[in-house]
């Protein structure tokens, strides 16, 4: 019965200590990475630091990035990096590589968790406006960009790629550059085609020059094509809306979509684990006002922890705070397994044989 009383009493000390930190502006410092900087990823990096981390006294640093394989490493791997947004097919291969067998891959992505499902973000494979493309299938054997190596871009395009022709994309006809460069590279016809992964609307197409919007568009979906039905094996169907570029876009453009992630460590240490319940706390209670001030995507998110694939879990700590926040939500009127201690190696293991192009794209290779 005592040890009962003591250990209530010493989880609302805690509660209390907690409460007075925040109120006393003692922030924890965490990062967040992101993606590139004219991307969807890192405005939603700047919606939680802003709207859901600093309600939470946590100062949350947003970290530019190549993109979702990058973030993989960095949340694993990099001190200070406590959050990490990264693309379903990503985390999914690393899984895949994890599970044929590649120790490297299963150290990083294992003891990695979400947090929930956040948008899906739309892909798009842009050329020029005088190319005679006008479907998705017809790229085969053109010279692409795939974006950065590391990037949640450069994976959708390869795994794209491959689903709809079976074969990988020709070593020549690989390009690696970031969306700036790539939509550069287009104009003045060094590629053919550049494929680029972003949440409507992107500010890389809404603050692009008229002059320059004016001369590439984007390649339709042909749901009639067998491309597309090996396609949508792996990637879902979508609309890019002539509402989220009306100066660039005629009308609606089909497409594929993937989905994006919140995604954390499993984090056993105290101090850790209760900022990050605070984080979740705050999470649910702002989650209007990140639909009312944040990004138009976050208008797409659903405050929902839906069932996971096998391999996939949820952080328990903030999934316990995150259901019972939803619970108590849902009840208002109208209007998981205890973490593990671990701490995070200051380095990534090295490969001890050459690498395939999969291990490359996840940048599980040395340099």
């Amino acid at each position: 019965m005592l040890k009962t009383i003591l250990t209530g009493l010493t989880a609302v000390v805690s509660l209390l200590i907690a409460s007075l930190a925040v109120a006393a502006g003692v922030s924890a410092h965490y990062k967040i990475v992101t993606g590139q900087e004219r991307g969807t990823y890192i405005q939603i990096g700047a919606d939680l630091a802003k709207y859901v981390a600093q309600p939470a006294g946590i100062d949350l640093e947003v970290m530019p990035s190549k993109g979702s394989a990058e973030n993989v490493q960095r949340m694993r791997f990099e001190p200070g990096v406590k959050l990490a947004l990264v693309q379903s097919d990503v985390y999914q291969a690393y899984l895949d590589m994890a599970n044929s067998g590649n120790a490297d891959a299963g150290t990083t992505i294992r003891p990695l968790r979400l947090i929930m499902p956040l948008y899906n973000e739309e892909i798009y494979f842009v050329v020029r406006n005088d190319s005679p493309m006008t479907t998705i299938n017809e790229i085969k054997d053109k010279v692409i960009s795939i974006g950065p190596i590391g990037s949640g871009t450069a994976q959708s395009a390869t795994t794209l790629y491959h689903l709809m022709f079976n074969q990988a994309i020709p070593d020549q006809n690989v390009q690696s550059l970031s969306n700036e460069d790539a939509i550069a590279a287009l104009v003045v016809k060094k590629i053919d085609v550049a494929v680029i992964v972003a949440g409507q609307p992107a500010k890389l197409f809404t603050d692009m020059n008229p002059d320059l919007l004016a001369q590439i568009r984007i390649l339709r979906v042909d749901p009639g094509a067998a491309e597309t039905t090996r396609a949508k094996e792996t990637y879902f169907p979508a609309t890019i809306r002539q509402s989220s570029y009306p100066n660039w876009l005629k009308e609606d453009v089909p497409t594929l979509t993937v989905k994006a992630f919140l995604v954390t460590y499993d984090y056993g240490l105290r101090d850790t684990v209760s900022n990050l319940n605070r984080f979740a706390d705050s999470l649910c209670e702002n989650f209007d006002v990140l639909q009312e001030k944040g990004h138009p995507k976050w208008k797409q998110v659903k405050l929902e922890l839906p069932p996971l694939t096998k391999g996939w879990q949820y952080y328990p700590p903030i999934e316990r705070h995150l259901r019972s926040c939803i619970a108590r939500r849902a009840s208002m009127p109208a209007g998981g397994t205890s973490a593990s201690v671990q701490q995070q190696p200051t380095a990534a293991p090295k490969p001890k044989r050459p690498c395939s192009d999969q291990e490359r794209l996840l940048l599980l290779c040395g340099k």
